[in-house]
């Protein structure tokens, strides 16, 4: 372990090694000191396993023994280390829900109809916590098995993905695992503020070309609104901006 504590962005593919670096230099205006690993396809242990299948490497990648996950396509819009102490009462956490830019609770369900259908918790992988533990050896090892046997899994779920995601895969091992594990309870852990055109309720895809918003180094602003935590603004081409 090279730190006790530090965040892992996993970048697979040039377009997402760009995202990383930018998240992580937002990181680095709040946090100076923070640890931050950037998970290249040359680090994988496993070799490059395609899209989603590469998540369960993460833990085995990590040199940290706290490590948070982090999706590349977010900016750092504020503080975020108070996290640690929240999240290092459990051996592992899935962040819940999600927020608008005007940080009220996402209430569109376009995107979850199959969390819904099957009554399975609202995780959202792109803010993941875990400690070296043999519960979090667990999980991962219950999200490869689902990864690498989708086919055998996939008949569990009503109207199932063709493809396995991580979000999907990660609310299933929570409840396998028990949600009381490896999900804080609603409303106290951190949450993603999610630019995607349904869960704004705006016209385009590219939420960009509707809303204004400033980077205010550090910081970000959207239609005049101070940020905070992380936003995913998943329009990658953000990222050369």
């Amino acid at each position: 372990m090279t730190a006790e504590h530090g965040y892992l962005i996993p970048a697979i593919g040039e377009m997402y090694v760009n995202c990383a670096n930018k998240l992580k230099d937002s990181i680095l205006q709040w946090h100076p000191t923070a640890n931050i690993t950037i998970l290249t396809e040359d680090m994988l242990p496993y070799g490059n396993l395609g899209g989603y299948a590469n998540d369960w490497q993460c833990y085995a990648v990590s040199p940290y023994q706290h490590t948070i996950k982090l999706e590349a396509d977010m900016w750092c819009a504020g503080p975020i280390d108070h996290w640690w102490d929240l999240l290092s009462t459990r051996d592992v956490v899935i962040s819940q829900g999600c927020r608008d830019f005007y940080d009220n609770a996402g209430k569109s369900r376009f995107y979850r109809k199959i969390f819904d259908n099957n009554a399975l918790p609202d995780v959202y992988n792109a803010i993941t916590y875990w400690k070296v533990s043999d519960t979090a050896e667990e999980f991962f090892k219950i999200v490869r098995d689902m990864f690498e046997n989708w086919e055998k899994y996939k008949p569990l779920l009503k109207f199932p993905d063709e493809v396995a995601t991580t979000d999907v895969v990660y609310a299933m091992t929570a409840v396998v695992m028990g949600m009381e594990n490896v999900i804080l309870p609603e409303g106290l852990g951190p949450t993603i503020v999610h630019m995607k055109k349904n869960m704004i309720t705006i016209t385009s895809d590219d939420w960009s070309k509707e809303l204004v918003y400033e980077k205010t180094n550090p910081g970000v602003r959207i239609n005049t609104v101070a940020q905070w935590g992380l936003v995913h603004y998943y329009v990658k081409e953000l990222a050369n901006e």
